[in-house]
């Protein structure tokens, strides 16, 4: 099932990940595509603000490669950024899978740099640049088979 929603604004677009968050359990993962810019680290903060996260403490872990991010009330959101990375084996150097099958939700940038190691069971999200401020979000769900 697919669903596409237009964002016109940051805030649109942080309303769109905090609805699609309130659907999400432990052990899902959020794989988010698009260009540099298109909005994936703002779609993470409204993701994170669903699970009581500030959204100014969600920045692009870029250079740490993920980021956790603790509520007493709510299970963990691990923030992965995985452009810097060479290969998958980087990933699993860090102990990725033990995130993916952990007791959060995993929300990951440029996942296709580690797509080997992804289950088949993952949210896509694809974020395209439609204007200045406009956004095309279209969110995949896993297929029910």
């Amino acid at each position: 099932m697919n669903e596409i929603f237009t964002s016109q604004s940051e805030s649109e677009t942080m309303q769109i990940a905090s609805d699609l968050a309130k659907e999400c359990r432990k052990g899902d993962i959020i794989c988010l595509e698009g260009e540099l810019g298109a909005g994936k680290t703002r779609f993470v903060k409204g993701f994170a603000e669903y699970f009581g996260i500030e959204p100014g403490s969600v920045t692009s872990p870029t250079f740490n490669l993920i980021h956790e991010y603790y509520n007493e009330n709510a299970i963990p959101v691990y923030h992965f950024d995985c452009y810097r990375l060479e290969s998958a084996e980087e990933a699993l150097d860090i102990g990725a899978e033990e995130y993916f099958y952990g007791g959060g939700v995993s929300i990951i940038e440029w996942p296709e740099r580690i797509a080997e190691i992804l289950p088949d069971e993952i949210i896509r999200v694809i974020i395209r640049v439609t204007g200045e401020n406009s956004r095309q979000i279209e969110i995949q769900f896993p297929s029910e088979t």
